[in-house]
């Protein structure tokens, strides 16, 4: 079950916040439901700190901590933490920028939780957390070159990885990319079929179908299917011959194997 807090209690919190934070935090804003405070970032262990032993709001669980890329900003990074007060049964949510050189004070002091978060932040967007006790690669392999999360890392990465028979290791080498890129059609032949009106029929083409025709054969293809809507106005030996044999009334077609002799 969902817990909806209204708006305006909401923007009293945030105001309270504001005005216990000290300058800790710089503004608030209330958006679908939720609360969000932006810090400074040099005084996020401030901050949370108040948050956590104020006993107006107890915001003593740090549940996650992510970042966010925006390439075109100047300080092009958003770190987002995420709170929680048991006492209040209420959710906060923290965020302030830096950029790629200007590393964020950890929170490891104030919530121990934020130990792998913040390695998982430095590992994938390469955001730095100055004072955290083991800042290193959580989830990326050793040697890994690059961030992953970042908007200017190429969707095919650097390198591939592979199990060498040979060597009997697993091996790094240049992404090799050996199927050209191919543009898909995703269109359902369901939804971009027309519906024809009634005694008005027409050819049509699965989408993608008309890349594998040239006009040649779909004019080809176009006046067969005119021929068969045609009516018949006569039939040849052979069909009727097939329909007779259907109907029964043809009892020994011509290319009927001849009936077997009576004896005696």
């Amino acid at each position: 079950m969902t817990l909806v807090v209204a708006n305006d209690e909401l923007k009293a919190m945030g105001e309270a916040i504001i005005a216990d934070a000290m300058g800790s935090a710089v503004g608030f804003r209330v958006e679908y439901g939720e609360l969000s405070i932006v810090a400074q970032p040099n005084r996020i262990v401030e901050l949370l700190t108040i948050l956590r032993d104020n006993a107006a709001y107890r915001f003593i669980q740090l549940t996650m901590i992510s970042g966010a890329d925006y390439p075109d900003r100047a300080r092009r990074f958003d770190v987002v933490y995420q709170l929680l007060s048991f006492a209040k049964n209420r959710r906060l949510r923290v965020k302030l920028q830096t950029d790629e050189d200007t590393p964020v004070p950890s929170v490891v002091s104030v919530h121990p939780a934020a130990d792998w978060y913040e390695r998982e932040a430095f590992d994938m967007y390469g955001i730095f957390f100055e004072g955290h006790p083991d800042l290193r690669r959580i989830l990326t392999d050793y040697g890994f070159h690059g961030h992953p999360l970042r908007k200017d890392f190429p969707m095919t990465g650097y390198v591939e990885v592979r199990w060498d028979e040979a060597l009997k290791r697993v091996v790094y080498e240049p992404v090799k990319l050996p199927q050209e890129f191919r543009a898909f059609d995703f269109l359902s032949p369901w939804e971009g079929a027309r519906a024809a009106l009634p005694g008005q029929g027409y050819e049509y083409v699965l989408p993608g179908d008309e890349k594998a025709f040239d006009k040649a054969e779909q004019a080809m293809s176009a006046r067969a299917a005119a021929s068969l809507t045609e009516p018949q106005t006569s039939m040849s030996a052979v069909t009727l011959t097939s329909v007779d044999q259907k109907s029964g009334t043809d009892p020994a077609p011509s290319h009927a194997p001849p009936p077997p002799a009576k004896k005696g």
